[in-house]
């Protein structure tokens, strides 16, 4: 809705005025016909019509389109106070109506006390309620109720104190039964926010087991790698000692042979001398050929690799694999470059 035109000063323009309501554009949108209202006039319009109000050119909501040249030099004119018809004399720019009517002395008030209902402005409500409420205080009864009375009830001669205690209790109960309303609104409140905090904690505890779980499982396996590191570092020989070449035959029936191999080379840090270039084993299966025969360890490095094939009495292969490791030990440290699998049959362990 826009405003009334005999709020401007001086002769409003026919372009500022609203199709509709014919007051200055509150807020004003354009059709896509060109056409310019009110946005509290043409929205509802829009979505119960589906037209432009003026051509009927059919029309949806989002084809509305703000108006800000428009807009700005509608809020540059002058307008008197919302309230002019309360006594008040000013005019404000459009754009600083609101400002002023936060702070406006002929705003409407009501008197603050109890059982008076005069709406006054607001720079005489403070000396209504002083010196000319008929509600204000003006001492207590004396005739042994012991309620306030006002100046009207003083005036009339007494308030009755059978009838103004039965209003008084009235209004206590009333207050009461407000109170409880709102507690337990209160407390229906605090009981979904518990509820909304206890599944937050549920859910922070089970991530947090869940985290839990997976390091320890983490710290499980790198002790078992500096288990194993230690045992290989404790068995290897030291510095200027002599490496001990050593033959080893796995057998199989299927499967693999029970290790796994990586590559390797000196480490940037290995500041002696020694080579670990090579390829070296990295893991044992407890069940594996490897660790039933015995001999072989974690990093031992594997010097060459032969497969032997033995044949049945028909001639023919029986399936039975062989393989010749030499293998030495090796002091210094190295890097890992890659890490394969465990090869399922001689030859793939040759080609690793």
């Amino acid at each position: 809705m826009g405003f009334e035109l005999d709020r401007f000063s001086g002769e409003v323009d026919p372009d500022f005025k609203c199709n509709l309501c014919n007051k200055v554009l509150e807020d004003p949108l354009t059709t896509p016909c060109g056409h310019v209202f009110c946005a509290g006039c043409v929205l509802p319009w829009v979505v119960q019509q589906g037209s432009c109000p003026v051509n009927c050119q059919r029309i949806s909501t989002k084809e509305l389109n703000h108006v800000l040249p428009l807009k700005s030099l509608i809020l540059k004119l002058d307008i008197k106070c919302d309230n002019h018809a309360r006594g008040c004399e000013a005019v404000v720019p459009l754009q600083h109506l609101g400002e002023h009517a936060e702070t406006c002395d002929f705003s409407p008030a009501k008197c603050r006390n109890r059982g008076c209902r005069q709406v006054l402005n607001l720079r005489d409500v403070e000396a209504h309620m002083r010196e000319r409420c008929e509600a204000r205080p003006a001492g207590l009864c004396e005739q042994g109720c012991g309620l306030v009375l006002t100046h009207g009830e003083r005036r009339a001669g007494g308030h009755g104190c059978l009838r103004a205690l039965r209003a008084h209790g009235a209004a206590l109960q009333a207050r009461a039964a407000a109170l409880e309303k709102a507690l337990k609104k209160e407390a229906l409140r605090a009981g979904k926010r518990e509820q909304s905090l206890l599944s937050r904690l549920a859910a922070a505890q089970l991530e947090l087991q869940v985290t839990a779980l997976r390091y320890q499982k983490r710290f499980t396996q790198y002790s078992a790698r500096l288990d194993a590191l230690a045992r290989a570092r404790a068995a290897s020989p030291g510095k200027g000692e002599e490496t001990k070449a050593l033959t080893l035959v796995l057998h199989r029936d299927s499967g693999s042979l029970g290790f796994n191999i990586i590559g390797g080379r000196p480490c940037v840090d290995n500041q002696d001398g020694s080579s670990s270039e090579g390829i070296f084993v990295s893991k044992i299966v407890d069940t594996g050929p490897a660790a039933k025969e015995g001999g072989l360890q974690i990093h031992d490095r594997i010097i060459e690799v032969r497969e032997y094939t033995a044949l049945s009495s028909a001639g023919s292969s029986s399936g039975l694999h062989m393989a010749r490791l030499l293998w030495v030990w090796e002091s210094g440290l190295w890097q890992t470059l890659s890490r394969t699998s465990v090869c399922e049959n001689i030859l793939g362990l040759i080609q690793c």
